[in-house]
């Protein structure tokens, strides 16, 4: 096959389309099989002379499908550095190595980018790390807007049924909190939209159509609603009727968790794909049913995991607040201004109230847990193996507390376990069987083709661990927290307070761990069974331009961390008589701000 390629084309470093369809129009009569000419185009053509391989004529593509490959060595192309691998398109394709014929599926996931030389897979590393930066980041203000947004409406229902003014100040208060995360949490999560653009614009161009449809709908109805009425709220304070002003801020809550189940059902499709069909012609995903898509078993328990985890974290943030400001006034430090004697028992409500949201939320945390440990194990075996260290399947299988593995050779050298709890988690029975490491990524060789089909284990290992370990600790110290603070009591010895604080890093960390596990747990797919995560990076970023956006976005994003910082702890440290001010006389009244002044006559509209 290599001196028929030179015999035809012995000037050039190309192969052009019209040359490629007339080679391969004298293939058959020759007796040479579309193995040997997928061999041919890319190990001697592009491999022997650096030329780029990409799909763009379609005048021949009648003579490449009748072969069931599709390549076409594209003359443009022969400037740029860096090799993309065709992938297989039709209900058929050759094997390049076996001459077997696999489904459409298998011959697009097993063909990785062999183009990627030393500095391609470098830029796709990098593209990784970058993504997993930013995702991390964002999801720090995530949990705290979805959280947030609900507690400060309570707290202004509070204040709408009692007329108290210590819940109107609690919700001035941390509806300031709120309003500086919520705005971070905007910022950092339109760079998200770029990466897609910018670093994988092949997982862009195969999940588009699915995606448009809940993303639109995210944006449409969901951040609509979010960033209307989140305007008529910081606006509407003396403006608008007291209902209309508390109706602004539920319609906020509900938007941001409306608009977190729209993104969640996106992700849940990449891990477990309904609702599509890949077009033949394309290679792209296609949506043939949305309402598979968002009622997907992945989506709803993922949904009600999440939103959990971000009540935990919400809560607990009111607690380490509360805490902070007690802590200051029971313990005052020298030169420091006593605050006002009612912030005492403000403090003490939102105390006990971050106590019993997490309490709650934790209690949702571990149901819809159970239901995705079975989930994961029926639709991804390999992430609940990995997460477990578990090697091959076992009957009755123990739930691992500490193991020390030889991932090389497949085995673990330490593996201390709980008997039979791994078995009841994954499959509600003590007794049932649970996939192995090694026995899933023979299964998937089968299907697949060769490849290492196992991600990060001991990343997933720990990172399970401890998102469980961290979360579960929080909502421990809530229940304790409610009972040492039952009947008017608080806590006398400063480590109990400091132990409240710290519980907000360790919710914060439980939800990163989190996505860790379910991110990474996907590997190596970007799509599970479709497409893998080396043929989703764009094929024409170099290494040096993704690291110098990594460099941008990592210093950017510090300076936005300390900025966020200093903003929350300034406002914290502030109180609460920073947003309503005390009267002079020392009272704890309300201000005159509960009906709208008629002899204003400003309008709070299009303030967003």
């Amino acid at each position: 096959m290599s001196r028929l390629l030179a015999a035809n084309f012995p000037h050039s470093r190309f192969l052009g389309p019209r040359a490629v369809a007339a080679l391969l129009s004298r293939l058959p009569a020759l007796g040479v099989s579309g193995g040997a000419v997928y061999d041919a185009l890319v190990g001697a053509t592009a491999v022997e002379h650096g030329v780029p391989l990409v799909t763009r004529d379609r005048r021949a593509l009648g003579v490449y499908r009748a072969l069931d490959v599709e390549v076409v060595v594209a003359e443009w192309a022969a400037r740029r550095r860096g090799l993309r691998t065709p992938r297989c398109r039709g209900a058929q394709c050759g094997s390049p190595h076996t001459g077997e014929t696999r489904s459409s599926t298998s011959c697009r996931t097993t063909t990785r980018r062999r183009s990627l030389l030393e500095g391609g897979m470098e830029a796709l590393d990098l593209a990784r790390w970058q993504f997993g930066i930013t995702t991390i980041y964002h999801f720090l203000f995530v949990p705290l807007t979805i959280g947030l947004s609900a507690i400060v409406a309570v707290l202004q229902t509070a204040w709408h049924r009692t007329g108290k003014a210590e819940y109107l100040r609690a919700t001035k208060f941390f509806g300031k909190l709120f309003l500086i995360n919520f705005a971070m949490g905007v910022v950092t999560g339109i760079v998200q939209e770029f990466q897609f653009g910018m670093n994988w614009s092949d997982y862009s161009t195969f999940v588009g159509d699915v995606f448009g449809a809940p993303l639109a709908m995210e944006a449409l109805l969901a951040f609509f609603l979010e960033s209307t009425f989140i305007g008529l709220w910081i606006f509407g304070w003396d403006r608008l009727p007291r209902r209309v002003h508390l109706a602004c801020i539920w319609i906020v809550a509900i938007g941001t968790n409306l608009s977190a189940y729209f993104i969640i059902a996106a992700n849940a499709w990449m891990r477990h794909p309904v609702g599509y069909e890949v077009d033949p012609v394309t290679d792209r995903a296609r949506l043939t049913d949305i309402g598979a898509v968002l009622t997907n078993p992945q989506a709803w328990s993922t949904y009600l995991h999440v939103v959990a985890g971000a009540f935990i974290a919400a809560g607990l943030f009111v607690v380490a607040v509360s805490a902070v400001k007690l802590m200051r006034e029971r313990w005052p430090q020298s030169g420091a201004e006593r605050p006002h004697h009612s912030e005492h028992a403000l403090f003490r409500k939102t105390l006990r109230l971050g106590f019993v949201v997490t309490a709650l939320a934790g209690l949702v945390v571990v149901l819809s847990g159970d239901h995705q440990a079975k989930l994961m194990a029926s639709d991804e075996p390999m992430k609940l193996a990995s997460a477990e260290a578990l090697w091959s399947d076992e009957d009755g299988a123990g739930f691992s507390l500490f193991a020390v593995g030889d991932i090389e050779n497949g085995r673990n050298h330490i593996n201390v376990q709980i008997p039979k709890v791994l078995s009841f988690l994954a499959t509600g029975d003590f007794a049932g069987n649970v996939q192995g490491i090694n026995d899933v990524q023979a299964r998937y060789e089968a299907v697949f083709g060769p490849g290492d089909y196992r991600p990060n284990i001991g990343v997933l290992y720990w990172s399970f661990r401890l998102m469980m370990g961290l979360g579960l600790a929080g909502v421990a110290i809530s229940v304790a927290g409610l009972w040492l603070t039952r009947r008017g009591r608080l806590p006398d010895r400063r480590w109990m307070y400091r132990v409240a604080i710290a519980t907000l890093p360790a919710a914060l960390l439980a939800n990163i761990f989190g996505w860790v596990l379910t991110e990474m747990g996907r590997q190596p797919w970007t799509v599970v069974g479709e497409l893998l995560t080396a043929n989703s990076v764009s094929p024409g970023v170099s290494l040096t331009q993704v690291a110098i956006s990594l460099t941008a976005f990592t210093v950017i994003y510090g300076v936005l961390a300390v900025v966020e910082a200093g903003l929350l702890w300034r406002y914290i440290k502030a109180g609460p008589g920073h947003v309503v001010p005390y009267p002079p006389d020392g009272s704890d009244t309300a201000p005159a701000a509960a009906e709208p002044d008629t002899t204003d006559e400003r309008v709070p509209a299009l303030v967003y």
